[in-house]
């Protein structure tokens, strides 16, 4: 069956994948309340369907720190995805490369964002995890930014691991012997993974920060690594740190409270995501989409906004844009089509977003994607 849905890429990642990496990408925190949220009260959104309005000519066509995308959609972080497919990260980007739009590549990821940019034919937008070895820190911006990655994405809501219940049964979390032997059972059931990755995928290491983590011998143990080399002492002052390496647009990612977000507006940031990390650090945290509207309300004219989290069509990002949002970051959809099908999946998954989105936006009347606002939304 050929997917016609994000939800199908999903279906077919978790046939094709082990166990242990499906649940990390696909799983949340506790009870995963909040990652349910995510995409139950973006669905609940309801638009005004209009008519006789001449969407004959259509743009998805978004500016975003001097880029133009051609949808409001950028491919969010997400670690050890070269895990999924055959060096991942860079199959990933050279599919949004195609597609026109921004790919992010994680601090945790496989590969280098030099390996990314020759894949890609141009540098990735890099997220920045902070660890407790400052001037290592300083050398991987260093790096980047010479490198030519126009913007840098500092993720600040994980100064500690969050709970994730699936990660501990799975043995990503104090893995046991048992625990191994599974592992290595079910990659051996998964042959074409085993044969794309396993076999053929390597070196299985976190490429940015493999120097500081020589002592990670198998990647599916790597949250334990995070647990003692993330850095918890991290603060606000921490963002004078950041820009005095980094000269280019800084967007902020994991805020959800009005009240930080005006502090990070004062403090000079080019953007901030609202995001709750996809469900995956404090459960019982509001909705992306819900805490968007006073966000963009009370800082939209001074930052960048964008959203991320709970995104799973074009419908969605029609509906983020609406509540105020400048674009998207999309973390799962990508991850699980890449896992499902490597570049093409994402090639693929990306064209049915952009479709979705000039579908949603000729039924509600918008034919410019940056004209979208509160307007298409129905009481």
């Amino acid at each position: 069956m050929k997917p016609a849905s994000v939800a199908d890429y999903r279906e077919a990642a978790r046939r094709r994948l082990p166990r242990v990496l499906f649940d990390y990408i696909d799983g949340g925190s506790y009870a995963e309340e909040t990652l349910a949220a995510n995409v139950a009260e973006i669905g609940a959104l309801k638009l005004r369907q209009r008519v006789l309005r001449d969407v004959s000519k259509l743009t998805t066509e978004t500016e975003l720190f001097g880029q133009t995308l051609a949808m409001p959609v950028v491919l969010s972080p997400v670690g050890l995805a070269g895990m999924y497919a055959r060096r991942g990260e860079a199959q990933a980007a050279t599919a949004a490369k195609a597609a026109g739009v921004p790919f992010t590549l994680s601090t945790v990821g496989v590969c280098t964002a030099a390996e990314v940019a020759q894949a890609a034919g141009t540098p990735p937008w890099f997220q920045l995890y902070m660890t407790r070895d400052r001037a290592f820190m300083a050398d991987v911006l260093a790096s980047t930014a010479a490198l030519g990655c126009p913007v840098l994405v500092f993720t600040v809501d994980l100064p500690v691991p969050g709970t994730r219940y699936r990660d501990v049964r799975n043995g990503m979390v104090a893995t046991t012997n048992a625990q191994r032997l599974s592992q290595a059972m079910d990659g051996i059931l998964h042959p074409a993974w085993l044969w794309d990755v396993h076999l053929n995928g390597r070196p299985h290491t976190l490429g940015t920060v493999a120097e500081a983590a020589k002592e990670l011998k198998r990647l599916v143990e790597f949250w334990s690594w995070i647990g003692r080399n993330f850095d918890p002492s991290i603060t606000w002052d921490d963002i004078a740190w950041v820009r005095e390496r980094w000269k280019g647009p800084i967007l902020l990612k994991g805020v959800l409270d009005v009240v930080d977000a005006r502090i990070a507006a004062d403090l000079g940031v080019d953007g901030i995501v609202v995001s709750n990390h996809g469900g995956r650090q404090l459960d019982g945290a509001p909705s992306s989409i819900h805490a968007l509207p006073p966000i963009a309300q009370a800082v939209g004219d001074k930052v960048s906004v964008l959203m991320d989290g709970g995104v799973r069509s074009g419908l969605d990002v029609l509906k983020a844009m609406a509540c105020g949002a400048k674009a998207c970051l999309i973390g799962r959809a990508w991850a699980w089509s890449l896992g499902a099908r490597g570049e093409a999946g994402v090639a693929h998954m990306l064209q049915i977003l952009r479709q979705e989105l000039r579908v949603a936006m000729a039924l509600t009347g918008c034919v410019d994607v940056k004209t979208a606002g509160p307007d298409l939304l129905a009481d």
